[in-house]
């Protein structure tokens, strides 16, 4: 029997979908009767109904960032994307073609400053902060501050000199999952039901450098791929806390992310929820662009839709462009209906989950924008500051300063009075520098000499003897070489960010210089409250001239790029404007430059005859590395490494504070410095902070999440991305660095008691509790990060010299001592077999470690291990080649360009491996699928047991097949050999191989 309500909702589907067809308009009573308004009906069934109301038209206008409007069903614009990473920081205006717009709210430590916590609670709290806050703009102004939110970033941090080091947590992918399993975690809310925003973890996969970002290829070997660079979006959407991934911008194995087959092939394997996918920014563009590897945009929008991409961020708000791609790729028979549904039925489910459609907006929807900045937020940010810094050396217990035994203490350095924000920060709602912490901190019967240890400069022009003036206006003015004397007008002072790279802060106002705008006879003004922007125009050289005098070359971030024209270097206009108006240093304008007062000189004077001397160095993040631009270099800034020897040498009771968001060369530091220690661009509460830690109030269990090296020669190319092959990061690493992977001091000591197991064997599908006690042996309450390490005595696959397996912050009191319990699983063991496309839990003794860091083990045991031994490979069966074992020169590359991997981009020489073949009573044959685009013969060796000296059994010829994505078939007759043998392909020259059997 067929209840009334059943009655009542078939009719009520049957007329709207009547009236969808004749396109007319609903009233807003009926609207709020439709299933899909209906909180109490499963989500399944709204989701269908509303499908089922909505034309392909409609359907289509909902595949870009800004999701169309749907005014006949009362369903609003709503854009997907608002930056979150450490804080609420901006996103798009849509009445204003896009415009950023940027958030006053609380603002966290930088994402490695989170993640140093190594306190995943916390973390979640500070999550669940900016997703409130997400939720409280959102309540006022919902098209600009959608809840899709883009954070966290979960790349793992292989190279410490990539440009976007600051927005990821960790070079180990557990402790990456972890942080943002946490973060994302908090963002997404704990209702079983509803979210209160939906992250989105980034960027899918493989992205670790912004050299030639777009048009560069990760070569990931299926181990590096499975064990490492996949784990920091696994967990989060395991958990079910992430809604989906952000696809990067470069190439994985020779195919762009952005149309890559992972979206749904292994994505969205990983969990049972619905998840929405989307590009990165304008990133669907580059693939007719910069990548060129489709030749429409149809083309390209099909194949990213189809791959498992549901929404398009491109054009900013234009979505017409992607609508009519995706039309036309209809009308092509490139997409089909279906393909449209699922990506619309994806980004709609989401939408449920957020409340949009419940007629109350959901139970979050009544948080408002009084959350904002809250003194909840305030002392939540301050606690997350102090958690995260990290003492680095603490020699002869120079911290914690006492202030009953400091009767003058000296803060300098460049950055001791100012607090920058990033590229993905928002607006600090207020300013607590280190010089304000220290002297809130210290108080006011104590003496504090400060100063920011800059070199305060005029520069008088060559030619007419007249110096550079600025504006005194609060928005300066033009600068003119027009000054005949030297007042404030005249006087700036020189930031030093290294390698030359400078930024002039003009004494009259207090702003920096910049450039105005774009073009030939742009001026520069004295108006930038800090070093911004995508292209950052407030960078300069002063580069000598040979003759005592300098010339001033312009260094913004936008001049590599060749619209931007020749000129580089500064000339005088002829009504007094600085211009750029010289390619190079020969045509341009000659300076002198005059020292009005020495920064070095001045620190000197402040640091001499005080108790302790602060110094506060580190990075501009605008300048010194993020999104687009790579460093080069790990050290400091030359003129800050300067500074800190003079001081050191008229004060030996020197603190050298760093404050970057990256590993830094500190060697002549650690050598000679009592205290050091770091910490991250740590947000509004910054100096509260630093003085907690440097005062004792706080006690500091910050803990390194990356190695720090010695040099840049201890790292390989930062296109090498075979952590496995190069022996990158700590899992691999064997060599001595300057500080170790979860390295971090604190004012009291610990012990360590005997490590204990629940049980002496692990079996597959068990888990084993490891314990420890640990005391604290000081007379200072502190906090103790207790991290578990593994290392797995015998392999048939190369292991990691230790692997972090889980970690705990725990905090003691003097004398006491606490157990602390940490779940080891047996899947926390396995690792990627190649010769069967599977995990593998391998039989074998585990060295379990436990201690302070990577490199201080304080106890240790053994774990027996019953799993599976790895059988020898059978390469009867078809073997892709990109399953070798080891390999030289090869790279992994596209063996389609919907998916698959192939081994390709060969020179003369290279090889791939294939260990302990188990060729049985002989084999005879070998078979490979080939393409070869150049003309000629190239070969492919089949040699056993070693690559160069080993016997060849075989050669197999390859033609040209004309295109690369043309795969023909070759064989060769082999001498007949038996048992079980190494079996390497050796080639002579540029090929494609996906498959081969050795029968």
């Amino acid at each position: 029997m067929i209840s009334r309500k059943r009655v009542r909702w078939v009719v009520s589907a049957l007329v709207a979908g009547l009236l969808a067809t004749v396109g007319a308009a609903v009233p807003a009573s009926a609207q709020s009767t439709y299933p899909f308004r209906n909180p109490n009906l499963p989500l399944e069934r709204r989701v269908d109904d509303l499908m089922g109301r909505l034309t392909l038209d409609e359907k289509i206008g909902l595949l870009h960032q800004y999701q169309a409007p749907i005014p006949r069903l009362g369903i609003k614009r709503v854009k997907n994307g608002t930056e979150a990473l450490h804080g609420l920081a901006w996103s798009n205006d849509f009445y204003n073609n896009g415009s950023t717009v940027t958030a006053t709210a609380t603002t966290f430590p930088q994402a490695i400053g989170l993640a140093s916590t190594w306190n995943p609670a916390l973390i979640k709290q500070v999550g669940s902060a900016v997703g409130s806050e997400a939720r409280g703009y959102n309540s006022e102004n919902p098209l600009a501050w959608g809840l899709n939110l883009w954070a966290p970033v979960v790349d793992p941090l292989r190279d410490p000199r990539a440009g976007r080091n600051e927005e990821g947590y960790s070079e180990d992918p557990y402790l990456t999952g972890t942080m943002a399993t946490a973060y994302a975690g908090g963002m997404r809310g704990d209702h079983p039901k509803y979210l209160k925003t939906a992250p989105t973890v980034k960027h899918y996969l493989g992205y670790n450098n912004e050299f030639k970002r777009s048009t560069t290829s990760s070569s990931l070997r299926p181990r590096a791929k499975k064990e490492y660079y996949e784990t920091g979006f696994r967990m989060p959407i395991q958990a079910g806390v992430a809604t989906g991934v952000m696809m990067s911008y470069n190439l994985v194995n020779g195919r762009p992310a952005t149309a890559h087959a992972d979206a749904n092939d292994v994505v969205r394997a990983w969990t049972d929820e619905t998840l929405m996918n989307v590009t990165d920014a304008f990133a669907p563009n580059n693939l007719i662009g910069s990548q060129r590897y489709y030749s429409t945009l149809a083309q390209a929008d099909a194949a990213t839709l189809k791959a498992g991409v549901d929404s398009f961020t491109t054009d900013d708000t234009n979505s017409a462009r992607t609508i009519n791609a995706i039309k036309s790729a209809l009308a092509q028979g490139l997409l089909a209906e279906s393909d449209v549904n699922t990506a619309a039925r994806n980004l709609l489910s989401i939408r449920f989950r957020l409340g949009e459609f419940d007629p109350d907006g959901g139970p979050y929807a009544k948080i408002t924008k009084d959350v904002v900045n809250s003194p909840t937020h305030q002392r939540l940010a301050r606690k997350a500051a102090a958690e995260s810094m990290v003492l680095l050396k603490n020699s002869d217990r120079t911290l914690p300063l006492d202030p009953a035994k400091t009767d003058k203490i000296a803060v300098v350095g460049p950055l001791t009075k100012s607090l920058y924000s990033d590229w993905y920060g928002g607006n600090m709602p207020y300013k607590v520098t280190p010089l304000d912490g220290i002297k809130a901190k210290f108080g006011s019967g104590a003496t504090i000499a400060d100063t920011e240890a800059v070199d305060r400069i005029a520069l008088r022009e060559v030619t007419t003897g007249k110096y550079v003036t600025a504006g005194s206006d609060a928005d300066g003015e033009n600068l003119t070489v027009s000054g005949t004397g030297v007042a404030a007008t005249e006087q700036f002072d020189v930031f030093g960010w290294g390698q030359g790279v400078l930024t002039l802060r003009s004494v009259a106002n207090g702003m920096f210089v910049e450039r105005a705008n774009f073009g030939a006879t742009s001026p520069f003004v004295n108006r930038a409250d800090q070093p911004r922007g995508w292209f950052v125009q407030q960078q300069f050289k002063l580069e000598g001239a040979g003759d005592g005098s300098y010339v001033i070359r312009y260094a913004g971030h936008e001049t590599p790029n060749s619209w931007e024209g020749p000129n580089n270097y500064l000339t005088v206009a002829d009504d007094g404007r600085l211009i750029l108006g010289a390619p190079t240093a020969a045509t341009a304008a000659r300076f002198q430059q005059e020292m009005i007062s020495s920064g070095i000189e001045s620190a000197v004077r402040a640091v001499t005859g005080a108790d302790a001397a602060v110094v506060v160095v580190g990075s501009m993040p605008f300048i010194n590395g993020r999104e687009d631009f790579d460093r080069t270099t790990m050290a400091l800034a030359e003129n800050q490494s300067e500074l800190i020897k003079a001081v050191h040498r008229a004060n030996p009771n020197t603190i050298v504070v760093v404050e970057n968001s990256y590993p830094t060369t500190l060697n002549w530091e650690q050598q000679n410095i009592p205290a050091i220690l770091w910490t991250t661009h740590a947000g509004q509460e910054t100096g509260n902070a630093l003085a907690d830690v440097l005062f004792g109030d706080v006690n500091p269990a910050g803990r390194l999440t990356q190695t720090w090296y010695k040099s840049e020669a201890d790292l390989p190319d930062i296109l090498e991305y075979d952590i496995i092959k190069a022996d990158r990061t700590y899992l691999y690493d064997r060599s001595t660095p300057l500080y170790p992977f979860g390295h971090g001091l604190s004012y009291t000591t610990f012990r360590y008691g005997d490590l204990r197991l629940s049980a002496p064997v692990l079996a597959s599908g068990g888990t084993v509790t490891v314990s420890v006690d640990v005391t604290n042996t000081g007379q200072r309450a502190g906090d103790e990060v207790v991290q578990l390490y593994t290392h797995q005595r015998t392999s048939r696959d190369k292991q990691p010299v230790k692997a972090l397996r889980g970690f705990q912050r725990v905090h003691l009191g003097p004398g006491e001592t606490k157990t602390v319990y940490i779940p080891l699983r047996a899947t926390d063991l396995v690792h990627w077999d190649v010769t069967r496309d599977k995990w593998v839990l391998e039989s074998s003794v585990h060295d379990m470690m436990v201690g302070g860091s990577s490199a201080d083990i304080r106890q240790g045991t053994t774990l027996r291990v019953v799993g599976e031994k790895i059988p020898p490979r059978d390469l009867s069966k078809e073997t892709r080649a990109a399953n070798f074992d080891d390999y030289a020169g090869i790279e992994l590359v596209d063996e389609t360009k919907v998916r698959g991997d192939a081994v390709g981009r060969i020179d003369a020489g290279d090889w791939i491996k294939f260990a302990d073949v188990n060729l049985g009573r002989g084999v005879s044959s070998f078979t490979a699928r080939v393409s070869r685009v150049d003309a000629g013969n190239a070969t492919i060796q089949i040699r056993l047991d070693d690559p160069v000296t080993g016997p060849v059994i075989g050669t197999a010829q390859v033609t040209s097949t004309g295109d690369i994505y043309r795969y023909e078939t070759t064989t060769a007759s082999l001498t007949r050999v038996s048992g079980r043998h190494d079996i390497y392909l050796v080639f002579s020259g540029d090929l494609r191989i996906s498959t081969f059997s050795v029968r």
